[in-house]
This record gives structure tokens, sequence and C-alpha cells, in this order.
């Protein structure tokens, strides 16, 4: 069952990418992939803070915290299509970009990813 689950939010999560993509194709996305870009951070947030509110407090099922975290955001995010648009970007003569995305997406991953998994901390920090 959990296969089902699993394979059912890769699905949905792969049907945002692509829905996200088309949204931000009118950025230019032959100068810079702001899809991916978008698509990797959000899910970087979205994880963490899944993580944290979801999984660590075990508030939901481990097959739903499977098809949400796995399927879902796990198709959403793309790394594999991070590393085929840099190479593009430096195939391109496009070294500025290139590291921009570079640096964008890792960094900003990590950052996104740490303020998913402290944004509810941070709400608790205020009220004290």
């Amino acid at each position: 069952m959990i296969y089902i689950l699993v394979g059912a939010g890769g699905a949905a999560g792969s049907l945002l990418r692509y829905l996200l993509g088309n949204l931000l194709l009118g950025l230019n996305p032959a100068a810079f992939p702001y899809g991916t870009l978008a698509a990797n951070l959000a899910g970087s947030f979205l994880l963490g803070l899944l993580t944290e509110t979801w999984l660590k407090n075990k508030r939901i099922p481990p097959g739903l915290a499977a098809a949400v975290g796995t399927g879902m955001i796990g198709s959403f995010t793309t790394f594999s299509a991070f590393s085929v648009e840099t190479i593009g970007l430096l195939s391109e003569d496009q070294f500025t970009l290139a590291f921009l995305y570079f640096f964008f997406s890792a960094g900003g991953g990590l950052a996104f990813a740490w303020a998913g998994l402290n944004v509810c901390n941070l709400k608790g920090d205020r009220q004290n």
C-alpha cells in the first residue's frame, strides 16, 4: 500500500512542478531556469516544515508522510534538472548565471530547509 501512496504523491508532485514551470515561462526561461529554482526552494522549505511539524511529532501516519515527503516533494524538486541546467549555462559561456543559479539553488535550498525546520520554533520565540 505504501508504494501506491508514494506513487500517487509522486504523480501529484511532478504535475505541480510542471504547472509551476509553465507559470514561470514568461520570465525568460532561456536565460535562467526560474521554474526549477522555484520548485527546489519551495520543496526545501516544505520538506523542512513537514519534517519538523509532522514527522518529528508523529502527527501523521508513516504512509502519508512517505507519500508527501518522498513522493510529492521528492518529485516536485529535482536535482537532475538543476545539474543539467547548470551545465547548459556553462556550455553557453553563461558563467555568471551558472554561478548565481548554483549559489541560489544550493545556498537557497539550505536556507529554505532551515527556515522550514525552524518556522515553528521562531513563532514560539516571539510569544515568550
